[in-house]
């Protein structure tokens, strides 16, 4: 014979009878408790996060060392940049970890139409990143500096200059890459939010997707200055 389970503590009408224990409707099947539920997604982001730190932390140790050993190569690389982009996609992303920050706060408490606002907003400043980033990108096309075989690089050490923006374009693209994901998790939220699925006892994937929002946007703030700045002046 089977032995009951959560769903047979509930009659025909759907109404649990006096004295059977409540399946809160959002906790998943194998976890006991909304808390353990809840613990248990937070555990899973941050390891994934773990995952993506050292996989940019390569990246950015390989540029650091390849800096270290021909600083003045890398120093002409990076005037090519246009460092009024990179501030501004800097200004751009700061702004949309507020506004992600604010989407989180309104499930929390249960505004499902604020969260849709903020939501939003979110997706609009990471399409204008992504908007800036294309712009920067069509003029270093055009300026011949993209790696392969129309690169053109006229002053000395053309190798060295080229190792800078083969690290520029992998590290900026594949940031790019996770700025677009994002944004299509962000998106998946909207729906749900508008029908008010999250508030105060389950916010779980609203809190995911600011974890990893922001995780892309600090991405940035160590590509910025690496990239821009050192060695401007």
């Amino acid at each position: 014979m089977r032995e009951p389970d959560a769903h047979d503590a509930h009659d025909a009408h759907g109404t649990a009878p006096a004295g059977a224990a409540v399946h809160p409707p959002h906790l998943a099947h194998h976890f006991k408790t909304l808390e353990q539920q809840s613990e248990s997604v937070a555990f899973g982001v941050w390891l994934f996060l773990a995952t993506e730190i050292m996989f940019f932390g390569g990246l950015i140790m390989a540029y650091i060392l390849y800096r270290i050993w021909y600083p003045h190569d890398f120093a002409a690389g990076s005037h090519l940049l246009d460092i009024r982009m990179g501030a501004t996609n800097t200004v751009v992303l700061i702004t949309s970890s507020v506004t992600m920050a604010m989407a989180v706060w309104a499930a929390q408490v249960g505004r499902a139409r604020t969260q849709v606002v903020y939501l939003v907003l979110t997706i609009l400043l990471g399409s204008t990143f992504l908007g800036i980033k294309a712009i920067e990108y069509t003029h270093k096309w055009h300026e011949h500096v993209v790696p392969g075989p129309h690169f053109a690089w006229h002053g000395p050490d053309a190798p060295h200059v080229r190792m800078f923006f083969n690290l520029y374009f992998t590290m900026t693209g594949l940031h790019a890459l996770h700025m677009i994901v994002g944004i299509g998790l962000v998106a998946a939220l909207i729906p749900k939010c508008w029908k008010g699925r999250f508030g105060p006892d389950y916010n779980h994937p609203v809190e995911g997707t600011g974890l990893y929002w922001h995780f892309v946007d600090i991405v940035w703030i160590f590509l910025f200055p690496l990239l821009y700045l050192i060695g401007r002046h």
